[in-house]
């Protein structure tokens, strides 16, 4: 069959139930999965994953997982809190549904940031989990300040005279 009817999401989306377990190479607290680089060095194709990963979501009682080792060989987090400089991002994360470690499955489609980070560290390993907790609670609370303050900039300029 040719690869524009295999990965067409359409296509894959008329099936009921469909089950897209993909993998990757690391993750970051938010959901962005790269799965075809290590930093600049391309270490694979993205082959059909966000077809397959789009096609799961969109069927009826589908489920796109991305399923993946808690650590490398050398025991460093695939989970982490940035992705490695250069490297590329093959499912957004507005479109991570279910990431799965030995450790459990995190669900992530329709969850803020910091629910996000806190699903993903619970299987991450726990030697990272505390330090990726301590970053995600750096880069949240200076996300929370740039919220408030915009929210404080909104509230003033509203304010009958």
């Amino acid at each position: 069959m040719n690869i524009d009817y295999v990965n067409d999401t359409a296509v894959i989306r008329t099936n009921p139930k469909v089950a897209a377990i993909n993998s990757a190479i690391e993750v970051d607290i938010t959901g962005q999965v790269c799965s075809d680089s290590i930093g600049t060095y391309h270490y694979s194709g993205v082959g059909g994953q966000i077809d397959f990963i789009r096609g799961a979501a969109l069927s009826e009682g589908g489920k796109p997982i991305i399923a993946l080792a808690s650590t490398t060989s050398k025991g460093d987090s695939k989970i982490v809190p940035f992705l490695k400089q250069g490297a590329g991002i093959v499912t957004t994360r507005a479109h991570a549904h279910y990431i799965v470690t030995e450790y459990g499955v995190a669900y992530l489609y329709g969850k803020n940031m910091r629910e996000r980070a806190n699903a993903l560290i619970k299987i991450a390993h726990p030697n990272h989990r505390e330090m990726l907790e301590r970053e995600a609670f750096e880069r949240f609370r200076h996300l929370q300040l740039q919220m408030d303050k915009k929210t404080s900039f909104i509230d003033t300029t509203h304010q009958k005279r």
